[in-house]
């Protein structure tokens, strides 16, 4: 914790000046242009891939940059997944975000845990509950037949991020918004090792890596 602590004073003398207007002026609301979708693993930092401010992000994070469907019928909604899809619903509704980021990356334990026992994951039957939203994404790759286990995880890396802009557009207000021209949506695969940034091409149905020329909506 030493560091931490070490780090808030540091932010407060050093980092904070060099931005308190920008500091000030978010005191009374905030006006994000982006919703980032990503993955809680502690390697995966939005706004340090993306180069952002505060303020700039409004950022959901959870394991395996999850989008559970929606679900319509009202008599559903304490059971269902409240935390992820009441941000996105804010972000559209109240915010009116202009973006939407889903962002996985490689090496990613939730990728890799759907095709452990539940043995294996019994330590963690929450964990293991959210994992089942991954089925779909599953049966997609084995329907592949990856001939190997590093090919099966990359696979499943980035199918996953195609079913979770599925699921993103099983949202009436996002795809009201989204067939209207207001929002622009984005699947991203962030490889660690490299710094690498891949883009999925929605209609094209593949990932590119982004280079210097800018991104158009896919």
């Amino acid at each position: 914790m030493k560091e931490l602590f070490e780090g808030a004073i540091k932010f407060r003398e050093e980092d904070y000046l060099n931005h308190q207007e920008l500091y000030e002026n978010l005191k009374k609301k905030q006006d994000p242009h982006t919703l980032f979708i990503s993955c809680v693993d502690s390697r995966v930092v939005p706004s340090l891939i993306t180069n952002t401010l505060p303020g700039e992000l409004f950022v959901v994070t959870n394991i395996g940059n999850i989008v559970p469907p929606y679900r319509e019928n009202p008599n559903h909604i304490r059971s269902g997944y409240l935390a992820t899809t009441s941000a996105i619903e804010y972000a559209l509704n109240i915010l009116n975000v202009k973006n939407i980021i889903i962002c996985g990356h490689s090496n990613c334990g939730a990728c890799s845990a759907i095709y452990e026992t539940k043995e294996t994951l019994s330590a963690t039957p929450y964990v293991c509950k959210w994992l089942d939203l991954l089925n779909p994404v599953k049966e997609r790759v084995e329907a592949l037949k990856p001939n190997s286990r590093a090919k099966r995880i990359w696979l499943t890396e980035q199918i996953n991020i195609e079913q979770q802009l599925e699921n993103l557009m099983t949202y009436p207000f996002v795809e009201e918004k989204f067939d209207a021209g207001e929002l622009r949506i984005f699947g991203w695969y962030y490889i660690i090792e490299t710094g690498e940034i891949l883009n999925y091409n929605m209609i094209k149905r593949e990932f590119k890596i982004i280079k210097n020329t800018q991104t158009k909506s896919s």
